[in-house]
């Protein structure tokens, strides 16, 4: 992994839907920009005169989106921090107080002590990612409308949610279709895919959830891969007391949709996930906790198919 240059200073910004406070490690003071594509302007100049050429932003729901493409098209190196690394750092040093001029500068202090990242940030995916969210939340409103007809007893009412239900499937099967064929466009994004989907028990949603929403798996360990998509187990223990495990964080779209996956490949679709699943169960594990190693798996599975360039092999299964 790369580390920071030394010699390049390094900023921090907090975001809020209207504007963005900027301040820059190691000096006083704090600039405050519109978030809009004319302060990014004045951002970028900021930081080309007073010499910053890394950024630390938290992520913010999506406010950040529009600056963080800007200023890596100006070149700069950009850090998107999750908001649970920027309140550890905030706890270790014993910072309490809180207003988007601190948070600024602790966000560049938390910035200065990261490396950078290991792969150059893809262009094309953000909307191509947008579009995989629109089909996700499409989904969930299908679930939400069938949750609600189960407690629908008026025919009428039950025939407006079912015509509700069919035209989402319908619009959630066409912006599928869509966003595959804007995969598949691209060469090195079809290759990908490919390879994911040569898994069993991985079809063409969760391998679009897979390339999309961590573009780098192939080059990272199985250990990082399951840190990201908040599917590492973490055990809680201290002298005596033996706590129970426990995953947490990490990409959670992703996660759920190697859930989804992992349900169907655990009980038919893929025999080494079946083993799996069969063996963990009869030494006793809960079936939530054999799920979860399995949907952690089919994400070794793809990153290592991914990493040697070739479709999957039943002879190629990580230990």
């Amino acid at each position: 992994m790369k580390m920071a240059n030394p010699t390049t200073l390094t900023a921090g910004i907090d975001t809020g839907k209207e504007k963005l406070d900027i301040a820059v490690h190691g000096r006083p003071g704090v600039l405050t920009v519109t978030n809009d594509a004319r302060g990014w302007k004045k951002l970028t100049a900021h930081f080309a005169a007073v010499g910053v050429g890394r950024v630390g932003i938290e992520a913010t729901g999506g406010y950040e989106r529009g600056v963080v493409r800007h200023l890596q098209a100006a070149g700069l190196t950009v850090i998107v921090l999750q908001p649970l690394q920027v309140k550890a750092f905030a706890q270790l040093h014993l910072r309490r107080a809180k207003n988007d001029r601190l948070d600024a500068a602790l966000i560049a202090a938390c910035t200065n002590m990261m490396p950078d990242p290991k792969t150059a940030p893809d262009p094309r995916l953000q909307a191509l990612t947008d579009q995989l969210t629109f089909i996700e939340q499409q989904e969930e409103d299908i679930a939400r409308l069938k949750t609600r007809l189960e407690h629908v007893e008026e025919p009428r009412l039950a025939r407006v949610i079912k015509a509700d239900i069919k035209r989402i499937v319908a619009r959630r099967a066409a912006e599928l279709r869509r966003l595959l064929a804007a995969v598949r466009a691209e060469a090195d994004l079809a290759r990908r895919l490919e390879l994911v989907i040569s898994i069993p028990g991985i079809g063409e949603r969760t391998a679009l959830a897979l390339i999309l929403r961590m573009p780098e798996l192939g080059r990272i360990s199985r250990e990082e891969a399951a840190s990201l998509a908040g599917l590492a187990p973490f055990v809680h223990q201290s002298g005596k007391h033996k706590g129970e495990t426990h995953i947490g964080g990490g990409r959670s779209r992703l996660r759920r949709s190697l859930f989804a996956a992992a349900v169907p490949a655990s009980f038919r679709w893929n025999p080494a996930l079946v083993a799996l699943y069969v063996r963990l169960t009869q030494r006793g594990k809960p079936p939530v906790s054999a799920l979860t190693a399995c949907a952690r798996k089919l994400l070794v599975f793809a990153n290592t198919v991914l990493a040697r360039g070739t479709p999957w092999r039943k002879d190629q299964v990580p230990a």
